[in-house]
């Protein structure tokens, strides 16, 4: 399945934004655009994330969190740099295609509308899609949700670094999660040794996969061994 292209609005939104496209916001002009209500589809879903994550490498819910929390990065990416950049891109599922890698990873994805009302449009979105991952995953939904609001910190962020104003851009966290409403939970970010980085509400799972390893930024880790290895990353910005 293919879905229109967006005509303007999206790009002009990537145009102010430099490295934009490293942020997932200009689909490769030769890949095939496929439309985000597959990601409605818990059987869809099951497969994109079978594709990344073959079920003999890791049992069904630590597949569904690892692919989601790449995933839903993807997913909210248009309509956050809608709201940073003053051109609001609509965040329904109707409107919002996707790029996928061939091991069913998404890359990019493209809003092809206005947006009007971004938090409603978002909390439409993410609930239909966390539904469907949990299905898939064979797990709660409340887990996905903290990874969304994880997403959404962190892709705010990477466009506040690529505008040159991390605080400002930041500062669209918290009232936005706060509007999508519950049981999104509140965004959160600590600055440490000069440069900002998310709070993690959640845990990726990454690190049971047989070839992971624990973020740096894992809620897992105790606050004083995340807080010395974030002042290691901070010399990185």
């Amino acid at each position: 399945m293919t879905s229109p292209r967006d005509v303007g609005g999206q790009r002009a939104v990537a145009a102010r934004i430099p490295g934009a496209a490293g942020l997932g916001l200009v689909p490769p002009a030769s890949a095939p655009l496929v439309p985000g209500l597959l990601l409605t589809d818990p059987g869809q879903v099951a497969r994109l994330i079978e594709a990344r994550i073959p079920p003999r490498t890791a049992e069904r819910r630590v597949a569904a969190t690892v692919w989601w929390y790449s995933a839903s990065a993807v997913l909210v990416t248009p309509a956050l740099a809608g709201l940073v950049t003053g051109v609001p891109l609509s965040g329904r599922l109707a409107d919002t295609s996707l790029v996928f890698r061939p091991d069913g990873l998404p890359v990019a994805a493209s809003s092809s509308a206005p947006g009007n009302d971004v938090p409603a449009e978002l909390r439409e979105t993410l609930s239909a899609v966390v539904a469907a991952v949990a299905s898939a995953g064979g797990m709660r939904e409340r887990p996905l949700w903290a990874i969304a609001t994880d997403s959404i910190a962190n892709q705010l962020l990477g466009l506040g670094r690529a505008l040159g104003d991390v605080p400002a851009v930041t500062a669209h966290a918290a009232p936005l999660a706060a509007a999508i409403g519950a049981p999104l939970p509140a965004p959160r970010y600590d600055d440490v040794a000069g440069a900002r980085f998310t709070r993690r509400a959640s845990c990726c799972l990454i690190e049971e996969l047989p070839s992971g390893s624990r973020c740096t930024s894992c809620p897992r880790r105790s606050p004083a061994e995340r807080h010395a290895l974030l002042v290691q990353a901070a010399r990185w910005f």
